[in-house]
């Protein structure tokens, strides 16, 4: 039994993400005695995906695909199945009760963008996505001598006929699952493989018969990229995907059609990716950009595609300004993002890794009757950590984090995912909880630990309004 992996999104086609998920896919294909025989990434592009479908399916018996199944308009991975497969979407009432337990203490996601994810093919068979809104999607199609025996209409409404190659009976999958590294690992765990080994058919034998649409070859236009391609790209920080998606879509419904926006989420911080195709000028992405600020002016955090520790560097050198961080649950993370940076000796003085209460005391000048009534994870400690560490330094800034990251240590009161985040600057102390979820793993919360320590921290400088 063969498999490949097709994983979906243009961040992983310009470097923005790492593709991951594709190591840890096949390391549990492996070990269940699936051969992978080869990995594809594409564009979020219809053409892109159908053809890298029709090929994968001329090789292996189990397609896997990730990502391209959020609410906003680039996430075109269901609709494109739906023409593939000659289905239509239709409404699960199961996914829809799922959503709203999901976001019931976030009613701001609930809306009608996210309503379009419990829209589903008819044809797939849905395996729940217990942490996220994007339901996993099961395709079969047993394939039967040289005709397929229905006539599948595509998404279009137009007519198609599978045609096959080759002798014999098989079944073959397409298995969507979000690309999410989370949701997707907890999917594959919980739903994929086990489902797969349910159906044991591919256990037995070689599988040589294949199926292809080839009327799909015949439809669309062929896009053809003219002249430079121009990207440009806005930060922003506090909104859901879905809520922006929203908020600008009467300016995104009037884009012309040589422009393309892009939403590319990571770790709390979603990228607004312009790009033009070569028929409009940088004078007119600027116009548009121009346009769009407005709109997104609270969230907004930088309007250049660069980590954010470096911009926050940069503005730091500019004004000749320190800082200096106070760690726990990040254990070192923050530092490590800090210092990543060429020139980082100029503003950042260094840290404290307190993760025992005895060195929040003894080097923080954390005070003992605060841990006792407290606790380490409160805002009362991790105000008090980030003044001590600023008073070490002698810096003008400061940042503390303490935090639960999970998988164990977690209470009803202060649950895995719970983080204290301080800022200790010339004008005072801040202090924020936030609750990064108790399903993510403990890399993901620190990592939207230090995401969030640094974003407020640029805001409180007073350059997070671009």
């Amino acid at each position: 039994m063969k498999a490949e992996i097709i994983t979906i999104g243009d961040e992983l086609l310009i470097g923005q993400v790492v593709d991951t998920n594709s190591a840890w896919m096949a390391e549990r294909l492996n070990k269940s005695g699936i051969e992978l025989y080869q990995i594809t990434s594409v564009h979020d592009d219809r053409e892109h995906i159908l053809k890298a479908l029709d090929e994968a399916f001329s090789r292996a018996d189990i397609v896997l695909t990730t990502g391209g199944l959020g609410p906003t308009k680039d996430d075109i991975t269901k609709h494109v199945m739906c023409e593939y497969f000659g289905t239509i979407l239709v409404e699960d009432p199961r996914v829809r009760e799922h959503i709203h337990e999901l976001y019931k203490e976030r009613p701001d996601v609930l809306n009608r963008l996210t309503a379009t994810q419990w829209l589903v093919p008819e044809s797939a068979t849905i395996l729940p996505n217990r942490v996220g809104s994007a339901p996993i999607m099961v395709f079969e199609n047993e394939v039967r001598g040289e005709e397929h025996p229905k006539t599948p209409r595509a998404f279009s409404g137009t007519p198609l006929r599978l045609k096959v190659k080759g002798e014999g009976q098989n079944s073959k999958f397409l298995i969507a699952m979000p690309g999410v590294p989370y949701e997707m690992k907890i999917a594959m765990t919980e739903q994929v493989l086990p489902f797969l080994e349910f159906r044991g058919r591919f256990a037995n034998g070689r599988r040589s018969a294949y199926w292809v649409m080839d009327a799909l070859r015949a439809k669309g236009e062929k896009l053809e990229v003219r002249g430079e391609i121009i990207h440009r790209t806005m930060m922003l920080y506090g909104i859901a995907e879905s809520t922006l998606a929203l908020k600008i879509e009467e300016w995104e419904n009037a884009l012309p059609q040589s422009m393309h926006l892009a939403y590319l989420p990571k770790d709390g911080i979603i990228r607004l990716r312009l790009s033009s195709y070569g028929e409009a000028t940088k004078e007119e992405i600027e116009q548009q950009l121009a346009n769009l600020k407005p709109l997104i002016a609270d969230y907004l955090i930088a309007t250049e595609d660069l980590p954010l520790e470096t911009i926050l560097g940069n503005l730091l050198k500019e004004r000749h300004q320190t800082i200096a961080t106070a760690e726990s649950c990040t254990g070192g993370r923050l530092a490590a993002a800090l210092n990543a940076q060429s020139g980082a000796s100029a503003y950042y003085m260094g840290s404290v890794v307190a993760y025992d209460n005895t060195i929040k005391e003894q080097v923080l000048g954390v005070k003992h009757n605060t841990l006792e009534k407290y606790g380490a994870v409160s805002e009362q400690t991790v105000r008090e950590m980030a003044e001590g560490v600023r008073a070490l330094m002698n810096t003008d800034y400061a940042i503390a984090t303490s935090g639960i990251a999970g998988p164990t240590g977690g209470t009803p009161d202060k649950p895995v995912g719970t983080v204290w985040i301080a800022w200790a600057t010339p004008k005072g102390t801040t202090a924020e909880c936030y609750h990064f979820g108790i399903a993510r793993e403990r890399e993901q919360i620190t990592q939207r630990a230090v995401t969030a320590a640094l974003v407020t921290a640029f805001r409180l400088m007073g350059n997070g309004r671009p």
